[in-house]
């Protein structure tokens, strides 16, 4: 029998480890209760937690209540397609066919979230914890934008005229709301609108 002093000596290494491992099965269960037509809103945290194979117990310690849920799996949902954007905006050699599959890898992230997502932007128009952060992540990239924008602008790669501010919070508002309503277009044809679309923006008038 394992003893407490032996338990607690090594507690802080499994919580880390088991919290990895509950969010990311919480975070399957959650897409695929989606999936099987459950409405975010409507599910019991019983149904979540069995789906996840995990005690309610256990999903109260990690998630308060569905909005810190909801938070905690967006940011699970959205990590590789906000690295892959801010990749592109981080500098390198940028072309239009780089601006273009960086488009397709946001797609195909957002895509395989799409019905959480599509929760996280439903409910952040009521919820306040859930609005709060959703803003703060829209602004943040609005500020990687910007910086990289700035930085093009002050080596001259492109024009003098282009309003930095406006143009990051245009780009990062037109990519999110593009690929949130898709208006049926295949995932190809639409990373490539707007990776062109994104290209054009910043270089179109650049100086020669």
């Amino acid at each position: 029998m394992v003893s407490v002093t032996r338990m607690a000596k090594n507690a802080p290494a499994r919580r880390d480890e088991r919290r990895e491992d509950v969010e990311e099965r919480v975070l399957a269960a959650v897409d695929r209760l989606l999936a099987e037509g459950a409405v975010f809103t409507e599910l019991p945290v019983q149904r979540i937690a069995t789906e996840s194979d995990i005690a309610r117990s256990t999903f109260y310690r990690y998630f308060p209540d569905k909005s810190q849920l909801l938070i905690r799996m967006a940011d699970l949902a959205t990590d590789d397609l906000f690295r892959t954007a801010a990749q592109w905006w981080g500098g390198g050699e940028a072309t239009e066919a780089s601006a273009i599959d960086a488009m397709r890898e946001m797609i195909a992230g957002f895509t395989r979230h799409r019905l959480l997502l599509e929760a996280l932007v439903e409910v952040s128009g009521y919820d306040r914890d859930v609005g709060g952060y959703w803003r703060a992540r829209v602004d943040a990239f609005v500020e990687l934008v910007r910086r990289r924008l700035r930085e093009l602008q002050s080596s001259g790669r492109i024009s003098k005229d282009v309003d930095v501010h406006a143009t990051a919070v245009v780009l990062t508002s037109m990519v999110e709301r593009t690929i949130a309503t898709r208006h049926r277009i295949s995932d190809g044809r639409l990373a490539e609108a707007l990776g062109r679309a994104i290209w054009l923006t910043i270089y179109g008038d650049a100086p020669s």
